[in-house]
């Protein structure tokens, strides 16, 4: 956008010129580079999600140059079964931010303000921006927890993060409930984004709630972030919402290869929850060596870690990383200041990590 000059900008829509996008981690292509920055999954998909791809890839000729199935049938199933809920239950896109695009379309565009903590998901901020959507960020307590008893007031919808993000802590089921039974008139959106690496899933909760809807993605702990295959969970009267909005948005959002690998990986669970629980032992070492070093680190339910160094500054830390090939998430704002966002990575790549800070801090 900085090479787009005012004059040039004439052509833009008012709302577009002041919008202020969402700015997605850094993805540089250097060598040796140990990224711990964007929460990926250091782990590679079940070998079976590759299979799937490749029969796709081997009958390329036929079914290309077809369109996929709109509602992406067979992968709503995969995902029912896996949860334990009905098709009807089951809202599917490309990568749970499509989803939860659609979902600021489908229920917060509202005369009262949605309310989301002020340190979340910077994204939220960017939709509601972008649909005209007034907000009020609801701070979190001292110790970067959301307290329920907060959003006791009008609203028109909530939407939080479990576990948060950046901060990585989780909310309990109990605390979810107070707030859906809190604001049984409004959308309760609960973004489960990292729920597989040790929160609770509130996917539990549906069938009891007709305001509740649950996101969650296949990018993180399913490793998939390079094929975007996000979904929701809500009673069917919320889904139909979400299936308008898509359809007058994007009549087929899932490829098939996204499809068959999705549904490959929610039919290898074994692999699936083996894969979390590596990830959830390598954070726990990860949580211990910083904090040896001195760090303060935040409890995570994630499959990142938030930490502060009181004698050294966040950002200068962060790029000192980067000057030895590592690279961690550091968000310049307000309160966070002072902490880094570093992605669990594999035994070996939390030890380099551990390994240069120790030199640098020496």
């Amino acid at each position: 956008m900085s090479t787009v000059s005012t004059e040039q900008m004439r052509f833009w829509s008012p709302s577009v010129r002041a919008l202020e996008p969402y700015v997605p981690g850094e993805q540089p292509k250097i060598q040796n580079l140990l990224k711990l920055n964007t929460n990926e999954n250091p782990y590679p998909p079940s070998e079976k999600v590759v299979q799937a791809v490749q029969s796709v890839l081997a009958n390329a000729a036929d079914v290309l140059r077809l369109y996929p199935d709109p509602d992406a049938s067979e992968l709503k199933q995969a995902i029912a079964n896996q949860l334990h809920v009905d098709t009807q239950q089951v809202f599917v896109g490309n990568g749970s931010d499509e989803v939860l695009a659609h979902i600021f379309k489908a229920f917060f565009v509202q005369d009262l303000p949605v309310l989301h903590p002020d340190i979340s998901y910077s994204f939220y901020p960017v939709y509601s921006q972008f649909f005209e959507i007034e907000t009020r960020k609801i701070p979190l307590n001292a110790q970067f927890e959301i307290d329920v008893a907060d959003y006791q007031q009008p609203n028109g919808g909530i939407i939080i993060a479990n576990p948060n993000a950046p901060t990585s802590i989780a909310l309990g089921l109990s605390a979810i409930e107070k707030m859906l039974q809190a604001n049984p008139n409004r959308v309760v959106v609960i973004d489960e984004a990292y729920v597989d690496f040790g929160a609770e899933s509130a996917v539990s909760l549906v069938a009891r709630y007709d305001n509740l809807v649950v996101c969650q993605t296949t990018s993180k702990s399913r490793s998939l972030a390079g094929l975007r295959v996000g979904f929701a969970i809500a009673q069917p009267h919320l889904i139909a919402a979400l299936e308008a909005v898509k359809n007058s948005f994007n009549s087929y959002p899932i490829d098939r290869f996204a499809i068959a690998a999705a549904v490959a990986s929610f039919e290898d669970q074994a692999y699936f929850e083996a894969q979390c629980q590596k990830v959830i032992a390598c954070r726990e070492q990860l949580a211990t060596g910083l904090e040896a070093l001195g760090f303060r680190v935040l409890p995570s339910k994630a499959n990142f870690l938030f930490a502060s160094l009181a004698s050294h500054d966040a950002g200068e830390l962060a790029q000192a990383l980067r000057g030895h090939g590592i690279l961690v998430r550091y968000f310049n704002m307000p309160r966070i200041n002072q902490f880094l966002r570093i992605t669990v990575g594999t035994e070996a790549q939390n030890q380099r990590l551990l390994d240069t800070l120790k030199a640098l801090l020496a």
